[in-house]
């Protein structure tokens, strides 16, 4: 039967995730109902705008 090595710091796979979430700590972070709230806000004020100035609805 195999014996488990101690003494290492886990799976090497896991390294490179360890590193991304220390990386982001650092990162802006952005509710994702902000983005979705935001892009509604963008959308309709460019309809309002192109409707305000005859492009919309186009003929």
């Amino acid at each position: 039967m195999a014996k488990k090595k101690s003494g290492g710091s886990g799976l090497m796979s896991s390294a490179g995730l360890m590193r991304y979430y220390e990386a982001d700590k650092r990162a802006i972070h952005v509710d994702p109902k902000t983005v979705i709230v935001s892009g509604i806000v963008i959308g309709l004020s460019i309809l309002v705008l192109s409707s305000y100035f005859g492009m919309w609805p186009l003929p």
